[in-house]
């Protein structure tokens, strides 16, 4: 078959044009073949009659038949010859004609509304082969349109079905390559009138089905990103990997992740912005809004980055009016100026400085800088948004002016502190309103002026109370203690004066309580403590000398409980016995080492505790357990105590002796037990 036949110019529309004798004659040519089943053969073969040569063109005119005849016309071997060689060669013409293959026919001139079905057949087949939507629905229409009662109908049929398929498995292609409307434009080319059209409707809707699913998983794992949950990010593109189609499962899954590693590394940028954002030092701040400039547009986070600059604007802007608050105008301006364009708070952060370098000269509290701070408000334009907050400070500062100027006139009466001078600074104070901006200073100043007036007033009193005391007797002090007392709660010398009041009373009850207490010592020492106990008891609590006397009286009885032990203590092991040597024991153990019987109760207790280590070494002759049982009851506290444990330890092994070990003479190296 000939490139010619397989050209992709021809078409439905395309034919040669000859004349109308030629037509019909190729038509019955056409339909001879249709009949006989061997198809035609090609334009360029010759028939037989053509290729047999014309000899009667070759002879003479008849007129000259009767010249003499060549010489050579005469000889015998020359006829002999041609009688050979032309009926050889005609017959092998004849049968090179009869073997010849007949010519496919010629697809691209062919006239089609003259072709046969096997030739419409032969062409749509030849189309169909190239596997490309153009050619398949080319070879449709080749062959679609032929008669239900055709007797190829059942084979045409066939292959219709089979190039419908043909399309849409070029459309699922298309499809898979991510075309999704290349994939349906390609599918809607099947004809309607096709069986196999009804599945272009199914096939599209799984398409667009599962285009959707697609697009909802990638649009989850978007805003998974945009909320940073890189985890259930991850965990939505993972879906692609099930998804009927090679594009969403490869080249827009990988996609998808380099995205969300992408996002989830501006997402930990952003996270450490906020964490430098949290710790509120200016420094920080800054660091966290060049962090947050740094992200980029096409970035997941990048909306939240911008979202986060402001805040972090606002932060600074919210630092410095801390600063300001404090009175710490410069910080709070140096603070305001560093605030980036970025931030959005440009106007916001003109307003604050413009504000706060007004604040700054009025805190200065002259009259001369309250007038400069008057001015530099006063250039607020009404159109800014702290504009009512000027006025308001403008006028409580021309408040302050007024305020200032009486001040200053009562600081300078008050300077001379007499209390004349420091009487008329007070009123001249108090002519300032509460409600003035001043006010709260004023009132300290009339507080401290008033305090220096009461000393003044109740200084003597004072100093003469403190001079009666100087003689140290209950009279003197009584009397000192009745002076001191004129003056007056709320004064300015009050709680001077009852230091001293309280200072005075406490030598007085030392003088009353002392001898009882010097009387219950000597008793103690003498060793009657019960009286000593009586005599310190008669001392009232809340006194002076009551704390001293209370520890007294406690060491007094801890002494007598002493005494009551070390005495049972000694009767009880008067018994001998182990139970009673262990009370003893118990007994002396709880004297006071502070006592003068503490020595004595620990000889005994040593004493006790061998005595005891001795009844059981006696037990132990005739039964070990309760030599053991009495050797326990040595206290770790006691001198015995040590020779006990290893006196149980020597007992304990008689009773359950260790196997002895021997060598095994047959088995070297092991043990026999």
């Amino acid at each position: 078959m000939t490139e010619r036949d397989t050209s992709e110019s021809w078409s439905l529309g395309r034919a040669r044009e000859p004349d109308m004798m030629t037509r019909l004659s190729r038509a019955g040519h056409v339909n001879e073949t249709k009949m006989s089943g061997i198809p035609p053969a090609g334009s360029n073969s010759k028939s037989v009659m053509q290729s047999k040569p014309n000899t009667s063109e070759q002879l003479p005119p008849s007129g000259h038949g009767s010249g003499k005849m060549p010489r050579w016309l005469k000889s015998w071997v020359l006829w002999a010859l041609l009688f050979t060689l032309v009926p050889g060669s005609i017959a092998f013409m004849a049968m090179g004609m009869l073997l010849k293959l007949p010519s496919a026919p010629n697809c691209p001139s062919i006239f089609w509304p003259l072709a046969s079905a096997s030739v419409r057949l032969h062409c749509a087949q030849l189309a169909a082969s190239k596997q490309t939507v153009k050619d398949l629905l080319q070879a449709i229409d080749l062959v679609k349109l032929l008669p239900e009662s055709h007797p190829l109908r059942g084979e045409i049929d066939r292959y219709l079905e089979q190039w419908s398929r043909d399309i849409l498995k070029l459309a699922d292609e298309s499809f898979q390559q991510g075309k999704l409307e290349e994939a349906i434009a390609t599918a809607n080319q099947i004809p309607e009138d096709l069986p196999a059209h009804q599945l272009v409707k199914e096939q599209i809707s799984k398409w667009e089905k599962i285009w959707l699913e697609a697009e909802g998983i990638y649009q989850q794992a978007e805003n998974e990103m945009r909320e940073q949950h890189w985890h259930d990010a991850f965990m939505a593109a993972a879906k692609l990997l099930r998804v009927n189609n090679k594009y969403w499962a490869s080249v827009k899954y990988d996609q998808l992740n380099r995205l969300i590693t992408s996002a989830r590394e501006d997402g930990d940028k952003l996270a450490k912005a906020e964490n430098l954002a949290e710790s509120g030092n200016v420094d920080n701040l800054l660091k966290a809004i060049k962090i947050a400039e740094s992200i980029q547009k096409d970035s997941y986070v990048y909306p939240k980055a911008q979202e986060a600059i402001p805040k972090f604007g606002r932060a600074m802007l919210d630092l410095a009016q801390k600063n300001l608050d404090r009175r710490d105008a410069d910080q709070a301006i140096s603070i305001a100026q560093q605030i980036p364009l970025s931030t959005g708070l440009q106007s916001e952060t003109e307003d604050f400085i413009a504000i706060a370098e007004a604040q700054r000269n009025a805190w200065i509290g002259t009259i001369a800088g309250l007038e400069t701070a008057i001015a530099q408000a006063q250039q607020i334009d009404p159109s800014r948004a702290v504009y009512d907050k000027a006025q308001q400070l403008i006028a409580r500062w021309q408040l302050e002016i007024e305020d200032v100027s009486k001040l200053e006139k009562a600081r300078t009466l008050a300077s001379q502190g007499t209390i004349n001078d420091l009487t008329a600074a007070i009123a001249q104070a108090q002519q300032i309103p509460n409600s003035n901006p001043r006010a709260e200073e004023a009132r300290e100043e009339i507080n401290g002026w008033v305090a220096q007036v009461q000393t003044i007033e109740d200084r003597p009193y004072l100093e003469r109370a403190e001079e009666i005391a100087l003689l140290e007797d209950i009279n003197s002090l009584q009397a000192a203690i009745t002076e001191a007392r004129q003056i007056r709660r709320g004064r300015a010398l009050y709680r001077e004066a009852q230091r001293k009041i309280a200072l005075w009373t406490a030598k007085i009850q030392r003088i009353e309580d002392q001898p009882l207490l010097d009387q219950a010592r000597d008793l103690a020492s003498s060793g009657n403590l019960p009286a000593a106990i009586n005599v310190a008891q008669q001392i009232p609590s809340g006194r002076a000398l009551s704390g001293e006397a209370q520890a007294a009286i406690d060491d007094w009885r801890a002494q007598i409980r002493a005494r009551e032990n070390w005495s049972k203590a000694k009767e009880v092991a008067l018994a001998g016995t182990p139970q009673a040597l262990v009370e003893a024991i118990r007994l002396a153990n709880r004297v006071p080492r502070s006592s003068i019987l503490s020595s004595d109760a620990s000889i005994a207790i040593d004493q006790w505790s061998q005595q005891l280590l001795d009844i059981a070494r006696s037990q132990g002759e005739s039964d070990i357990p309760r030599a053991i049982e009495t050797a326990r009851l040595i206290p770790r506290y006691a001198a015995a105590y040590n020779a006990a444990q290893e006196q149980i330890r020597i007992w304990r092994n008689f009773l359950n002796p260790e196997p002895e070990q021997q060598f095994d003479p047959l088995l070297p190296g092991r043990i026999q037990q």
